[in-house]
């Protein structure tokens, strides 16, 4: 007899509070790759530096290792060079927010 457990996902809002978010351009590169990564709602509190998005508490690494590659790290995981690295990064991933959408600013 086959049996079939299902797996039951608590979808929730996390709130993931990240460095480097300075204006529309980086709220729209994040909320842009954020949904076709993990096709979920997002939204971006640029004044607080705080990303929100519908996930399982599970995709929350997952989720804070795309905000780091696109330069946006968790508040206090970086320091020094690695710091300066993610600021650099977030400079581009701004700009490509700026020209791919609307300044929210």
């Amino acid at each position: 007899m086959l049996v079939r457990r299902q797996l039951q996902v608590s979808i929730m809002s996390l709130e993931i509070h990240v460095d480097n978010i300075k204006c529309g351009g980086c709220a729209n590169t994040i909320r842009s790759k954020l949904e076709e990564a993990f096709e979920a709602p997002v939204s971006v509190d640029i004044e607080n530096g705080v990303v929100r998005i519908e996930s399982a508490q599970e995709k929350r690494q997952e989720i804070v290792a795309r905000l780091a590659k696109l330069g946006y790290p968790e508040t206090g995981t970086t320091a020094g060079v690695e710091a300066a690295t993610a600021k650099a990064k977030s400079f581009v991933s701004c700009a490509i927010g700026r020209m791919g959408g609307t300044d929210n600013d």
